[in-house]
């Protein structure tokens, strides 16, 4: 069952939802999420030719975002992006296929204003309809953008064809970037060749301690052609976080002196943005206090390439 809401349809339901006062105020942020503070100390990783950084630990919106015209979902959503910006977040990758998330993350980003550390970061994908351009500005009205800092085909769908229009958009300056990502490792062999192949900014794909074939072929080749690498799934869905979790698994004694990590969410993003060839995780939350431990993450002590095999070796063994 598809459960996605257009953008026409949940902008509706919000109208008539403010119009009845259901939904409460919340502050315009002249405070922190606005302002863009100092990155309070995030690990800042640079990409492309030209140097740019991008704060390590990004903000995924799969499943956590899709949550409708509900009045206290959006709100509570709202403050999940706020503190994302309060401790230093840029990137924040959505989709399409992420049923309500753009209009959710439109609305949060209206309460909040916006932030110059944003980063955005949306998806063209065929079975939505029409074509990568139409699509592009039904996304930037559902975010209420002007611009969007990377577009990238989503799952390598028609890549051929998209990759040409946001080539040209980007070409006409109507968006940053561009890029393709897959979550899937039986595609992985089809994005080594457009890597090699085609001029692309940004890769976006899985990438955990516990699936880690990308490190043989593709982190190598995205570090030797310049891409960035955006790593999804870092908790694999959840399931490992919460299989950590609920088995009350300790954390290795070491953990505090060789990753400094006080706790699971921090062990495992640091393993992602630690790797060189990686530019920023995104892991997806619905709660603020998840997001503060994810931001905590980027900052502190990094686990060195002994302290990497060391963590993984850790993993395996349970």
């Amino acid at each position: 069952m598809n459960n996605r809401l257009s953008r026409r349809q949940s902008l509706k339901l919000l109208a008539a939802a403010i119009t009845a006062g259901l939904l409460p105020s919340l502050p315009v942020a002249a405070g922190p999420a606005a302002a863009n503070p100092a990155n309070n100390g995030m690990l800042q990783k640079k990409f492309g030719k030209a140097g740019k950084a991008l704060p390590a630990i990004g903000m995924g919106t799969w499943r956590t975002f899709n949550v409708g015209s509900d009045p206290k979902l959006l709100d509570a959503r709202t403050q999940v992006v706020k503190a994302f910006f309060e401790h230093g977040g840029g990137l924040i990758d959505s989709s399409p296929m992420y049923g309500s998330a753009p209009d959710v993350m439109g609305y949060a980003l209206q309460k909040l204003g916006l932030p110059d550390s944003l980063f955005a970061a949306e998806k063209v994908w065929s079975p939505a309809g029409g074509s990568a351009r139409e699509q592009v500005a039904d996304l930037k009205q559902r975010w209420q953008l002007e611009h969007f800092n990377l577009m990238q085909v989503h799952n390598l769908t028609d890549w051929r064809e998209h990759l040409a229009a946001l080539r040209q958009m980007k070409a006409d300056g109507k968006i940053g970037h561009i890029g393709i990502t897959t979550s899937h490792g039986r595609r992985h062999k089809d994005l080594e060749q457009i890597m090699a192949s085609e001029d692309i900014d940004f890769i976006q794909l899985t990438y955990n301690i516990t699936h880690r074939a990308v490190e043989q072929r593709l982190l190598p080749l995205a570090q030797e052609k310049g891409i960035a690498v955006i790593a999804n799934r870092p908790y694999d869905g959840g399931s490992l976080i919460k299989g950590l979790q609920r088995r009350n698994q300790p954390l290795p004694e070491w953990a505090a002196e060789e990753c400094g990590s006080s706790n699971w969410a921090d062990f495992l993003l640091k393993f992602i943005v630690s790797h060189p060839a990686i530019t920023c995780a995104i892991p997806a939350t619905s709660q603020v206090a998840h997001m503060q431990e994810n931001m905590a993450a980027g900052s502190g002590v990094m686990p060195s390439a002994s302290a990497r095999q060391r963590m993984q070796r850790y993993i395996e063994a349970l």
